[in-house]
Protein backbone atom coordinates (compact mmCIF):
# COMPACT_ATOMS: atom_id res chain seq x y z
CA UNK A 1 0.00 0.00 0.00
CA UNK A 2 1.15 3.52 -0.73
CA UNK A 3 1.43 5.85 2.25
CA UNK A 4 -1.56 8.04 1.45
CA UNK A 5 -4.77 9.16 3.13
CA UNK A 6 -8.06 10.48 1.79
CA UNK A 7 -10.90 12.17 3.69
CA UNK A 8 -14.47 10.92 4.02
CA UNK A 9 -15.68 13.73 1.72
CA UNK A 10 -13.17 12.67 -0.96
CA UNK A 11 -14.35 9.05 -0.68
CA UNK A 12 -17.96 10.26 -0.97
CA UNK A 13 -17.19 12.25 -4.14
CA UNK A 14 -15.28 9.38 -5.76
CA UNK A 15 -18.12 6.95 -5.04
CA UNK A 16 -20.77 9.26 -6.51
CA UNK A 17 -18.70 9.90 -9.65
CA UNK A 18 -18.00 6.17 -9.95
CA UNK A 19 -21.63 5.09 -9.63
CA UNK A 20 -22.89 7.75 -12.03
CA UNK A 21 -20.03 6.99 -14.47
CA UNK A 22 -21.29 4.87 -17.34
CA UNK A 23 -24.77 4.38 -15.77
CA UNK A 24 -25.83 7.82 -17.07
CA UNK A 25 -25.08 6.65 -20.60
CA UNK A 26 -27.44 3.71 -20.94
CA UNK A 27 -31.24 3.27 -20.69
CA UNK A 28 -30.90 2.00 -17.13
CA UNK A 29 -33.70 -0.30 -15.85
CA UNK A 30 -35.84 0.39 -18.94
CA UNK A 31 -37.17 -3.19 -18.61
CA UNK A 32 -39.46 -1.72 -15.94
CA UNK A 33 -40.77 0.75 -18.57
CA UNK A 34 -42.09 3.99 -17.03
CA UNK A 35 -41.25 2.62 -13.57
CA UNK A 36 -37.51 2.50 -14.35
CA UNK A 37 -36.92 5.13 -11.65
CA UNK A 38 -38.51 2.82 -9.06
CA UNK A 39 -36.36 -0.16 -10.15
CA UNK A 40 -33.28 2.04 -9.68
CA UNK A 41 -34.33 3.04 -6.14
CA UNK A 42 -35.12 -0.59 -5.19
CA UNK A 43 -31.70 -1.67 -6.50
CA UNK A 44 -30.11 1.12 -4.46
CA UNK A 45 -31.83 0.01 -1.24
CA UNK A 46 -30.83 -3.62 -1.90
CA UNK A 47 -27.22 -2.57 -2.35
CA UNK A 48 -27.24 -1.02 1.16
CA UNK A 49 -27.45 -4.55 2.64
CA UNK A 50 -24.41 -5.70 0.64
CA UNK A 51 -22.46 -2.54 1.53
CA UNK A 52 -23.00 -3.37 5.21
CA UNK A 53 -21.42 -6.79 4.52
CA UNK A 54 -18.42 -5.16 2.76
CA UNK A 55 -18.09 -2.66 5.61
CA UNK A 56 -18.19 -5.37 8.30
CA UNK A 57 -15.31 -7.18 6.57
CA UNK A 58 -13.42 -3.86 6.56
CA UNK A 59 -13.95 -3.45 10.35
CA UNK A 60 -12.35 -6.86 10.96
CA UNK A 61 -9.28 -5.92 8.88
CA UNK A 62 -9.19 -2.08 8.73
CA UNK A 63 -5.53 -1.82 7.67
CA UNK A 64 -5.52 -4.58 5.08
CA UNK A 65 -6.53 -4.60 1.44
CA UNK A 66 -9.15 -7.23 0.51
CA UNK A 67 -6.45 -9.03 -1.50
CA UNK A 68 -4.58 -9.42 1.81
CA UNK A 69 -7.44 -10.29 4.16
CA UNK A 70 -8.82 -12.89 1.75
CA UNK A 71 -5.60 -14.84 2.38
CA UNK A 72 -6.07 -14.49 6.14
CA UNK A 73 -9.68 -15.70 5.93
CA UNK A 74 -9.33 -18.54 3.41
CA UNK A 75 -5.66 -19.45 3.72
CA UNK A 76 -2.75 -18.65 1.43
CA UNK A 77 -3.70 -20.68 -1.66
CA UNK A 78 -7.49 -20.17 -1.82
CA UNK A 79 -7.18 -16.55 -0.68
CA UNK A 80 -4.60 -15.77 -3.38
CA UNK A 81 -6.72 -17.39 -6.10
CA UNK A 82 -9.84 -15.44 -5.03
CA UNK A 83 -7.90 -12.17 -4.76
CA UNK A 84 -6.56 -12.74 -8.29
CA UNK A 85 -10.13 -13.33 -9.56
CA UNK A 86 -11.21 -9.96 -8.12
CA UNK A 87 -8.21 -8.20 -9.70
CA UNK A 88 -9.13 -9.73 -13.07
CA UNK A 89 -12.70 -8.54 -12.55
CA UNK A 90 -11.58 -4.95 -11.84
CA UNK A 91 -9.53 -5.00 -15.05
CA UNK A 92 -12.40 -6.48 -17.05
CA UNK A 93 -14.86 -3.90 -15.69
CA UNK A 94 -12.41 -1.07 -16.45
CA UNK A 95 -12.10 -2.33 -20.04
CA UNK A 96 -15.92 -2.44 -20.38
CA UNK A 97 -16.30 1.16 -19.19
CA UNK A 98 -13.43 2.25 -21.46
CA UNK A 99 -15.27 0.61 -24.38
CA UNK A 100 -18.44 2.54 -23.40
CA UNK A 101 -16.41 5.76 -23.60
CA UNK A 102 -14.95 4.96 -27.02
CA UNK A 103 -18.33 3.96 -28.49
CA UNK A 104 -19.95 7.13 -27.14
CA UNK A 105 -17.19 9.36 -28.51
CA UNK A 106 -17.36 7.77 -31.94
CA UNK A 107 -21.17 7.90 -32.08
CA UNK A 108 -21.36 11.46 -30.82
CA UNK A 109 -18.48 13.37 -32.38
CA UNK A 110 -15.75 11.39 -34.16
CA UNK A 111 -17.31 8.72 -36.42
CA UNK A 112 -14.18 8.41 -38.58
CA UNK A 113 -11.74 8.03 -35.67
CA UNK A 114 -10.58 4.46 -34.92
CA UNK A 115 -11.95 3.13 -31.61
CA UNK A 116 -8.41 2.24 -30.50
CA UNK A 117 -7.25 5.88 -30.75
CA UNK A 118 -10.19 7.20 -28.68
CA UNK A 119 -9.66 4.56 -25.96
CA UNK A 120 -5.86 4.95 -25.97
CA UNK A 121 -6.02 8.73 -25.42
CA UNK A 122 -8.22 8.39 -22.33
CA UNK A 123 -6.18 5.44 -21.04
CA UNK A 124 -2.93 7.44 -21.24
CA UNK A 125 -4.42 10.19 -19.05
CA UNK A 126 -5.73 7.57 -16.59
CA UNK A 127 -2.35 5.80 -16.40
CA UNK A 128 -0.66 9.13 -15.64
CA UNK A 129 -3.24 9.95 -12.91
CA UNK A 130 -3.08 6.49 -11.28
CA UNK A 131 0.74 6.65 -11.16
CA UNK A 132 0.35 9.78 -9.02
CA UNK A 133 -1.66 7.84 -6.41
CA UNK A 134 -5.05 7.85 -4.72
CA UNK A 135 -4.65 11.35 -3.21
CA UNK A 136 -4.30 12.92 -6.67
CA UNK A 137 -7.32 10.96 -7.97
CA UNK A 138 -9.35 12.12 -4.94
CA UNK A 139 -8.31 15.80 -5.29
CA UNK A 140 -9.14 15.73 -9.02
CA UNK A 141 -12.55 14.35 -8.05
CA UNK A 142 -13.21 17.28 -5.68
CA UNK A 143 -12.54 19.77 -8.47
CA UNK A 144 -14.54 18.05 -11.22
CA UNK A 145 -17.44 16.98 -8.98
CA UNK A 146 -18.53 20.62 -8.61
CA UNK A 147 -18.21 21.19 -12.35
CA UNK A 148 -20.28 18.08 -13.13
CA UNK A 149 -23.08 19.13 -10.79
CA UNK A 150 -23.15 22.65 -12.23
CA UNK A 151 -23.62 21.05 -15.67
CA UNK A 152 -26.35 18.75 -14.29
CA UNK A 153 -28.32 21.58 -12.64
CA UNK A 154 -27.98 23.79 -15.75
CA UNK A 155 -29.15 20.90 -17.95
CA UNK A 156 -32.16 20.24 -15.72
CA UNK A 157 -33.20 23.91 -15.75
CA UNK A 158 -32.88 24.06 -19.56
CA UNK A 159 -34.93 20.86 -20.05
CA UNK A 160 -37.71 22.26 -17.86
CA UNK A 161 -37.48 25.68 -19.61
CA UNK A 162 -37.77 24.01 -23.03
CA UNK A 163 -41.15 22.57 -22.05
CA UNK A 164 -40.02 19.08 -23.07
CA UNK A 165 -41.32 17.21 -20.04
CA UNK A 166 -44.53 15.25 -20.62
CA UNK A 167 -45.79 13.87 -17.31
CA UNK A 168 -48.21 11.53 -19.11
CA UNK A 169 -45.18 9.53 -20.38
CA UNK A 170 -44.62 8.45 -16.76
CA UNK A 171 -48.15 7.16 -16.35
CA UNK A 172 -49.63 4.83 -15.30
CA UNK A 173 -47.33 4.22 -12.33
CA UNK A 174 -47.06 0.52 -11.39
CA UNK A 175 -49.20 -0.45 -14.40
CA UNK A 176 -48.33 -4.14 -13.91
CA UNK A 177 -47.77 -3.94 -10.15
CA UNK A 178 -44.48 -3.91 -8.25
CA UNK A 179 -43.17 -7.22 -9.63
CA UNK A 180 -41.58 -5.93 -12.90
CA UNK A 181 -39.67 -3.21 -10.99
CA UNK A 182 -38.50 -5.74 -8.37
CA UNK A 183 -37.40 -8.15 -11.09
CA UNK A 184 -35.36 -5.47 -12.92
CA UNK A 185 -33.88 -4.23 -9.62
CA UNK A 186 -32.73 -7.70 -8.53
CA UNK A 187 -31.46 -8.72 -11.96
CA UNK A 188 -29.91 -5.44 -13.14
CA UNK A 189 -29.70 -2.24 -11.07
CA UNK A 190 -28.54 -3.99 -7.89
CA UNK A 191 -25.33 -4.98 -9.74
CA UNK A 192 -24.95 -2.15 -12.21
CA UNK A 193 -24.05 0.39 -11.01
CA UNK A 194 -24.47 0.02 -7.23
CA UNK A 195 -22.61 -3.07 -6.01
CA UNK A 196 -19.90 -2.51 -8.63
CA UNK A 197 -18.70 -0.13 -5.92
CA UNK A 198 -17.29 -3.20 -4.11
CA UNK A 199 -14.07 -1.88 -5.71
CA UNK A 200 -14.02 0.77 -2.95
CA UNK A 201 -13.15 -1.93 -0.40
CA UNK A 202 -9.68 -1.59 -1.98
CA UNK A 203 -9.66 2.11 -1.08
CA UNK A 204 -11.20 2.02 2.43
CA UNK A 205 -7.83 1.30 4.12
CA UNK A 206 -6.67 4.76 2.91
CA UNK A 207 -9.52 6.54 4.71
CA UNK A 208 -8.17 8.85 7.42
CA UNK A 209 -11.20 8.27 9.69
CA UNK A 210 -12.40 4.65 9.55
CA UNK A 211 -15.49 5.44 11.68
CA UNK A 212 -16.97 7.47 8.81
CA UNK A 213 -16.66 4.67 6.23
CA UNK A 214 -20.13 3.16 6.63
CA UNK A 215 -22.11 6.41 6.54
CA UNK A 216 -20.02 7.74 3.64
CA UNK A 217 -20.65 4.64 1.51
CA UNK A 218 -24.40 4.63 2.22
CA UNK A 219 -24.82 8.38 1.63
CA UNK A 220 -22.83 8.29 -1.64
CA UNK A 221 -24.92 5.37 -2.91
CA UNK A 222 -28.12 7.15 -1.84
CA UNK A 223 -27.19 10.34 -3.74
CA UNK A 224 -26.16 8.34 -6.84
CA UNK A 225 -29.41 6.37 -6.77
CA UNK A 226 -31.54 9.51 -6.50
CA UNK A 227 -29.58 11.18 -9.33
CA UNK A 228 -29.96 8.15 -11.62
CA UNK A 229 -33.68 7.86 -10.80
CA UNK A 230 -34.19 11.57 -11.65
CA UNK A 231 -32.22 11.11 -14.89
CA UNK A 232 -34.43 8.20 -15.98
CA UNK A 233 -37.57 10.13 -14.96
CA UNK A 234 -36.45 12.97 -17.24
CA UNK A 235 -35.46 10.63 -20.11
CA UNK A 236 -38.80 8.78 -20.05
CA UNK A 237 -40.85 11.97 -19.61
CA UNK A 238 -39.09 13.64 -22.59
CA UNK A 239 -38.60 10.70 -24.97
CA UNK A 240 -41.29 8.23 -23.88
CA UNK A 241 -40.66 4.58 -22.97
CA UNK A 242 -40.20 3.23 -26.52
CA UNK A 243 -37.72 5.86 -27.69
CA UNK A 244 -35.75 5.63 -24.43
CA UNK A 245 -35.50 1.84 -24.82
CA UNK A 246 -34.40 2.09 -28.48
CA UNK A 247 -31.87 4.89 -27.92
CA UNK A 248 -28.23 3.86 -27.43
CA UNK A 249 -27.63 6.96 -25.29
CA UNK A 250 -31.02 8.28 -24.09
CA UNK A 251 -29.59 11.14 -22.04
CA UNK A 252 -27.79 12.40 -25.16
CA UNK A 253 -31.10 12.27 -27.08
CA UNK A 254 -32.78 14.21 -24.26
CA UNK A 255 -30.07 16.90 -24.20
CA UNK A 256 -30.21 17.19 -28.00
CA UNK A 257 -33.94 18.00 -27.69
CA UNK A 258 -33.23 21.17 -25.66
CA UNK A 259 -34.22 24.33 -27.48
CA UNK A 260 -34.71 27.58 -25.57
CA UNK A 261 -35.85 30.80 -27.29
CA UNK A 262 -34.74 29.58 -30.76
CA UNK A 263 -31.06 30.17 -30.08
CA UNK A 264 -29.98 27.97 -27.17
CA UNK A 265 -29.63 24.50 -28.68
CA UNK A 266 -27.08 21.80 -29.62
CA UNK A 267 -25.95 21.48 -26.00
CA UNK A 268 -24.59 17.98 -26.57
CA UNK A 269 -21.14 19.14 -25.48
CA UNK A 270 -22.41 19.53 -21.88
CA UNK A 271 -23.52 15.91 -21.92
CA UNK A 272 -20.17 14.92 -23.38
CA UNK A 273 -18.17 16.70 -20.68
CA UNK A 274 -20.24 15.14 -17.88
CA UNK A 275 -19.84 11.67 -19.41
CA UNK A 276 -16.08 12.02 -19.86
CA UNK A 277 -15.70 13.08 -16.20
CA UNK A 278 -17.81 10.18 -14.89
CA UNK A 279 -16.14 7.56 -17.08
CA UNK A 280 -12.65 8.91 -16.32
CA UNK A 281 -13.17 8.40 -12.57
CA UNK A 282 -14.86 5.03 -12.94
CA UNK A 283 -11.99 3.62 -15.01
CA UNK A 284 -9.40 5.32 -12.74
CA UNK A 285 -10.81 3.74 -9.55
CA UNK A 286 -11.10 0.26 -11.11
CA UNK A 287 -7.62 0.53 -12.62
CA UNK A 288 -6.12 1.82 -9.36
CA UNK A 289 -7.67 -1.13 -7.46
CA UNK A 290 -6.19 -3.56 -10.00
CA UNK A 291 -2.74 -1.92 -9.70
CA UNK A 292 -2.51 -1.93 -5.88
CA UNK A 293 -4.15 -5.36 -5.70
CA UNK A 294 -1.57 -6.82 -8.09
CA UNK A 295 1.27 -5.10 -6.25
CA UNK A 296 0.12 -6.47 -2.85
CA UNK A 297 -0.53 -9.96 -4.22
CA UNK A 298 2.85 -10.32 -5.92
CA UNK A 299 4.79 -8.32 -3.26
CA UNK A 300 5.81 -5.53 -5.66
CA UNK A 301 7.20 -2.65 -3.57
CA UNK A 302 6.38 0.13 -6.06
CA UNK A 303 2.75 -0.25 -7.26
CA UNK A 304 3.13 2.52 -9.88
CA UNK A 305 5.46 0.21 -11.84
CA UNK A 306 2.42 -1.96 -12.63
CA UNK A 307 0.40 0.87 -14.17
CA UNK A 308 1.83 0.70 -17.72
CA UNK A 309 1.58 -3.08 -18.30
CA UNK A 310 -1.89 -3.33 -16.69
CA UNK A 311 -3.06 -0.19 -18.52
CA UNK A 312 -2.03 -1.68 -21.87
CA UNK A 313 -3.84 -4.95 -21.03
CA UNK A 314 -7.04 -3.00 -20.17
CA UNK A 315 -6.75 -1.02 -23.41
CA UNK A 316 -6.47 -4.17 -25.53
CA UNK A 317 -9.25 -5.89 -23.55
CA UNK A 318 -11.54 -2.94 -24.31
CA UNK A 319 -10.98 -3.60 -28.02
CA UNK A 320 -11.42 -7.37 -27.94
CA UNK A 321 -14.29 -8.01 -25.46
CA UNK A 322 -16.91 -7.54 -28.18
CA UNK A 323 -16.95 -7.16 -31.97
CA UNK A 324 -19.61 -4.41 -31.91
CA UNK A 325 -21.55 -2.21 -29.49
CA UNK A 326 -24.69 -4.38 -29.44
CA UNK A 327 -22.66 -7.47 -28.52
CA UNK A 328 -20.87 -5.41 -25.86
CA UNK A 329 -24.21 -4.37 -24.30
CA UNK A 330 -25.63 -7.91 -24.43
CA UNK A 331 -22.52 -9.30 -22.72
CA UNK A 332 -22.80 -6.69 -19.95
CA UNK A 333 -26.50 -7.27 -19.36
CA UNK A 334 -26.57 -11.06 -19.38
CA UNK A 335 -23.25 -12.92 -19.47
CA UNK A 336 -21.34 -10.73 -17.00
CA UNK A 337 -24.27 -10.72 -14.55
CA UNK A 338 -24.46 -14.50 -14.04
CA UNK A 339 -20.76 -15.32 -14.43
CA UNK A 340 -19.31 -12.38 -12.46
CA UNK A 341 -21.73 -10.04 -10.70
CA UNK A 342 -23.88 -12.48 -8.73
CA UNK A 343 -20.99 -14.60 -7.35
CA UNK A 344 -18.50 -11.73 -6.79
CA UNK A 345 -20.94 -9.20 -5.29
CA UNK A 346 -23.66 -11.22 -3.54
CA UNK A 347 -22.37 -14.74 -2.75
CA UNK A 348 -18.63 -14.58 -1.97
CA UNK A 349 -18.57 -11.49 0.38
CA UNK A 350 -21.21 -12.89 2.81
CA UNK A 351 -19.35 -16.23 2.85
CA UNK A 352 -16.07 -14.42 3.59
CA UNK A 353 -17.82 -12.50 6.38
CA UNK A 354 -19.18 -15.73 7.86
CA UNK A 355 -15.71 -17.32 7.96
CA UNK A 356 -14.15 -14.11 9.33
CA UNK A 357 -16.85 -13.95 12.03
CA UNK A 358 -16.22 -17.59 13.06
CA UNK A 359 -12.44 -17.03 13.16
CA UNK A 360 -12.85 -13.84 15.15
CA UNK A 361 -15.20 -15.49 17.65
CA UNK A 362 -12.83 -18.42 18.05
CA UNK A 363 -9.90 -16.06 18.63
CA UNK A 364 -11.86 -14.10 21.26
CA UNK A 365 -12.86 -17.38 22.89
CA UNK A 366 -9.22 -18.51 23.09
CA UNK A 367 -8.23 -15.14 24.60
CA UNK A 368 -10.95 -15.51 27.25
CA UNK A 369 -9.70 -18.98 28.19
CA UNK A 370 -6.16 -17.62 28.50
Amino acid sequence: MEKAKISASQLFILMVLFELGSALLVPLAIGAKQDAWLAILIGMVGSFVLFLVYHKLYTYYPNLLPTEYMQKILGKVMGTVLAFVYILYFMYDASRVLRDFGEMLLTFAYPDTPLFIANALLMLVIIYTVRKGIEVIARSGELLFIFMYVLAVAGFILIVSSGLIEIKNLQPILEEGLLPSLKVALSETLYFPFTEAIVFTMILPYLNDSKKAKMTMLCATGLSGINLAITMLINVSVLGVNLTARSQFPLLSTVESIQVADFLERLDVFFMLAMVIGIFFKVSVLFYAAVIGTASLFKIKSPSRMSYPLGIIILFMSMTIASNFQEHLHEGLYAAKFVLHIPLFTIIPPLLLLVAFMKNRKKHGDNTLD
